[in-house]
């Protein structure tokens, strides 16, 4: 007699709809908060998962099966938000800033958009292109080290360039221990003491473009980010922020949602 066959072991990783993430990591997911906000409000007491606070940033949790709410408000997956800013000179791109700057929030006070984050940054003293969302997925796709989309910047700095320079650029130099380079580089126009450069990266490393000019005693005096991928700063005026077509979004990576066309200026 033929013995009886064993079935397959069904987990419950296996079965639909058992993902499960940390709470913290689900509240960000869902395009609720950062997951550094929700992990406070968290252990604060506010969040409730099935009736039942929870305090644990990382308890299971199953964002298709378990009932949340914060200050006993029920929440859910909120529409996924794709913005571009012109940020201006001055801001940091940050929530909050523990000396006192003004961030890009401040640019949004007045927007009534719901927690939305940056793509990535443009530091203090930059300009032009800045991505913002609520699709931690989506930010995390184009954020990857592997993604290699381009970010196109035009950069005035203090002095008339040479072909050795420009050349000198995109080979590379090492700096601090790194080697840092430009894909692409090309002088837009000159004036008498100091010129434009339009200049592309495709990796975003901490100040690249100020620390691989800086090694050939090139200082910036302005730098704007005019471009990333397909996505192109236009007439923006400064300190404005639109939202991007499904067009733009899928440009990028796969979008989750189609988002409407609206700008605030």
């Amino acid at each position: 007699m033929r013995p009886p066959r064993k079935l397959p072991s069904r987990s419950s990783a296996s079965l639909p709809g058992m993902r499960r993430h940390g709470l913290a990591r689900v509240l960000s997911k869902l395009g609720i908060a950062s997951r550094t906000q929700a992990a406070e409000w968290i252990r604060a007491g506010r969040v409730a998962v099935d009736g039942q606070v929870v305090r644990d940033a990382e308890c299971p949790t199953d964002p298709e099966r378990a009932r949340l709410s914060i200050d006993g408000i029920a929440v859910g997956a909120r529409e996924r938000l794709y913005l571009m800013l012109n940020k201006p000179r001055g801001y940091v791109t940050t929530a909050s800033d523990e000396r006192g700057r003004d961030t890009v929030y401040a640019l949004l006070a007045e927007s009534g958009l719901p927690w939305i984050a940056p793509v990535g940054r443009l530091d203090k003293a930059s300009e032009g292109v800045l991505l913002l969302t609520n699709d931690s997925e989506w930010a995390a796709r184009i954020t990857a080290p592997h993604s290699a989309i381009d970010k196109t910047y035009h950069v005035r700095i203090d002095r008339l360039p040479d072909a050795a320079v420009l050349a000198a650029l995109v080979h590379g130099v090492e700096v601090d221990g790194e080697t840092l380079a430009v894909k692409q580089v090309g002088e837009l126009r000159r004036g008498e003491k100091n010129a434009w450069l339009e200049i592309v990266l495709d990796e975003g490393r901490n100040r690249q473009i100020r620390r691989v000019l800086g090694a050939f005693d090139i200082a910036v005096l302005r730098l704007v980010r005019v471009g990333v991928g397909g996505i192109e700063l236009g007439e923006l005026a400064k300190g404005c922020w639109r939202h991007l077509s499904a067009a733009e979004v899928a440009s990028l990576a796969e979008p989750s949602t189609t988002v409407p066309a609206f700008s605030s200026c």
